[in-house]
């Protein structure tokens, strides 16, 4: 059973009360791969019908992140992005369910790699990308109230 890994409110990837947000929810399948569905909607639009390349850029780059940070919400292991490459394979298009996964492929400590990829729903690739990854100092949020920040498991809705 995939385990829901915490939220925020204000990111625009995860944050559910950001009102231009994706309010992404991510899971861990398994320790270091993760997965959330999306059906994007018209405001993320670039070209007519297709979404922004940015958009799918910052959907890539939280993947990877989130297949290293862990399914504990009390003990986050948040990291920077330090290089993104990204293959953009084909548009993506909106109002269509879209699957986005991520995946740890080498830890190294304080550096770490992983890839992530969006596909269809029968699972065709629309865009891929792999990251270098550094973590975050621990006195940058260590003592910091995460829950005030909104960082928490929510309820599932349905």
């Amino acid at each position: 059973m995939a385990l829901r890994q915490a939220n925020s409110r204000g990111c625009f990837i995860c944050g559910l009360e950001n009102p231009v947000g994706l309010h992404l929810v991510f899971y861990e399948e398994r320790p270091g791969e993760v997965f959330a569905d999306i059906l994007l909607e018209p405001k993320y639009e670039g070209f007519p019908g297709m979404a922004h390349g940015g958009v799918v850029a910052a959907m890539l780059d939280e993947a990877c992140g989130r297949a290293l940070m862990g399914s504990d919400p009390q003990n986050p292991r948040f990291m920077y992005t330090a290089r993104l490459e990204i293959r953009y394979r084909q548009h993506v298009p909106l109002n269509q369910p879209l699957r986005l996964e991520g995946k740890a492929l080498k830890d190294r400590g304080r550096t770490a790699t992983a890839a992530a990829s969006l596909k269809t729903a029968r699972g065709d690739v629309l865009a891929e990308a792999e990251a270098l990854l550094v973590e975050v100092p621990e006195n940058e949020y260590k003592g910091v109230d995460l829950e005030s920040f909104g960082w928490k498991v929510y309820e599932e809705v349905k």
